[in-house]
């Protein structure tokens, strides 16, 4: 591999060269959920996403720490200002420990990547422990002159900050069109403009979670969490900050802002942003009834789902898509996907069954290079499955007697393979596997098909021919060979 990995920065809008500021060690911090409600589609998006890319720059042998946050407090609306904090809320109204509730649906968020093979972070702080951290961070804001308090709460001053800076530099906005688009909220009288952003609430005094500061009992605002744990964990700058497209305003614009104005320069090198996941065209959301939940994904329980769909289905589907691109979803595109995805494994499996020649009348040299070069172009992962099933194809003609390997090439083919849809692509070897990513009814149906090669041996063609027509019409497909019966589903 010669080519080095190209990334889109989104600060540069271009696809540049990653160097790492320390390497061979790479700096990682990832947005991670929000701890309120049950996690969905769309929040399997950008952890897929940055597993792929935390998997892949360990492969090229960097020593990567990757900081994926949890946010726990002071995520209140969509502008961290105005609302109700949500875990309060809801520890309120089910008499709970507001930390109850947080653990209560991060176990849930971790069973899903779990299943979703999403590699766990380095360090996985909280936000709610960290409050000392943001205390301190806003006294530097404080001392550079762009922070102000107001009836016990702080803001930032992005008119004052714009004036040295510039705001919007992430996003491409200005300070003009933030005026007109900005929107009024109520109780917001203290703050001197509509779109200055909060750095500590005071704290109503039925609000549960707060904390003593030297401005008021409060809490911190949402987008001062990243910039404290981010500096605390990987220091002043770092190479990579990512999230889905949705945090790129105002969040990560808020987070430059307060990074330049509590050290006099920028933290992240590399801003990169994953792309949203629609259904049917809209976004997702419980007001539209088309919100569903990685559970109901995974058993089926919704009334927009035709059927239930493995962890390593939604892996793929997620894959076949570049991170950058907007994705659909529909129960044809995923079902399509689960096809896909069962071929490549039955391609895998079907490794096993080559008997190496003295030669080879097939090159399968170049394929390990045209994977590497997709990785390298942004994280193709849609090319390198494009690749792999080039792989899988080799296979076929193999074993179809059209071609022959030498044992040297099957061993290259087989690390290849291996090496990509495994290690890097982070897919799950399955062997037939059902949607709940166990293997019971695999065995079940090598149960039957016991039976059935029972039958045959007694010349009960009846039975034999109940079995396989039964299994056709619920979706398998058998093929009786010399050295046994193979099914797939079709």
């Amino acid at each position: 591999m010669e080519n080095p990995l190209f990334i889109y920065n989104t600060l540069k809008r271009n696809k540049v060269p990653f160097i790492p500021l320390n390497a061979p060690h790479v700096g990682m911090y990832v947005c991670g959920p929000t701890v309120y409600g049950d996690g969905h589609l769309g929040h399997a998006r950008p952890a897929i996403t940055f597993d792929i890319l935390f998997r892949y720059l360990t492969h090229l042998g960097y020593k990567v720490r990757y900081v994926r946050n949890i946010t726990d407090v002071g995520h209140l609306e969509h502008d961290a200002d105005e609302g109700e904090d949500k875990i309060a809320k809801k520890a309120r109204l089910e008499r709970l420990e507001p930390m109850e509730v947080v653990q209560h649906y991060l176990n849930r968020y971790h069973k899903a990547m779990e299943a979703l093979n999403v590699l766990p972070p380095s360090i996985e702080p909280h936000a709610s422990g960290h409050i000392i951290e943001q205390i301190e961070y806003i006294k530097k804001i404080f001392d550079a002159g762009y922070a102000y308090e107001s009836e016990g709460s702080v803001y930032f001053d992005v008119e004052k900050y714009n004036a040295d800076h510039h705001y919007g530099k992430l996003s491409g906005r200005n300070i003009e069109e933030l005026l007109n688009t900005t929107r009024d909220l109520d109780g917001q009288s203290e703050k001197r403009r509509s779109f200055d952003f909060a750095l500590w609430k005071k704290a109503a005094p039925e609000h549960i979670m707060r904390w003593p500061s030297p401005w008021s009992d409060g809490f911190p605002g949402w987008h001062l969490e990243c910039s404290a744990m981010g500096t605390k964990y990987l220091g002043e700058e770092f190479d990579i900050h990512g999230g889905g497209m949705d945090l790129l305003f105002p969040h990560h614009e808020c987070e430059i802002a307060q990074s330049v104005a509590a050290q006099g320069h920028e933290t992240v090198r590399y801003w990169m942003h994953n792309n949203m996941i629609t259904i049917n065209g809209q976004k997702m959301g419980k007001s539209l009834g088309n919100f569903i939940t990685l559970d109901e994904f995974f058993t089926g329980n919704h009334p927009l789902l035709q059927q239930a769909y493995s962890p390593m289905t939604i892996r793929f589907f997620i894959l076949q898509a570049h991170y950058r691109s907007t994705v659909d979803f529909s129960n044809e595109a995923l079902q399509a996907s689960e096809k896909a995805y069962n071929r490549l494994m039955e391609g895998w499996n079907n490794l096993a069954k080559i008997t190496p020649s003295a030669t080879s009348t097939i090159d399968v040299k170049e394929l390990r290079n045209k994977c590497y070069e997709a990785m390298n172009d942004d994280l193709s992962t849609p090319i390198v499955i494009s690749h792999l099933f080039d792989g899988v194809r080799i296979i076929n003609t193999v074993l179809a007697g059209n071609a022959t390997l030498s044992q040297a090439d099957l061993d290259e083919l087989r690390e290849t393979m291996r090496m990509f849809m495994f290690d890097i692509l982070g897919l799950v070897e399955s062997k037939q596997a059902d949607n709940n990513g166990n293997e019971a009814y695999a065995k079940a149906i090598e149960l039957l098909l016991d039976i059935r090669r029972d039958a045959k041996a007694r010349k009960d063609w009846a039975t034999s021919d109940l079995i396989r027509d039964r299994l056709g019409e619920i979706g398998f497909e058998l093929k009786d060979t010399k050295e046994g019966t193979e099914w797939k589903l079709k």
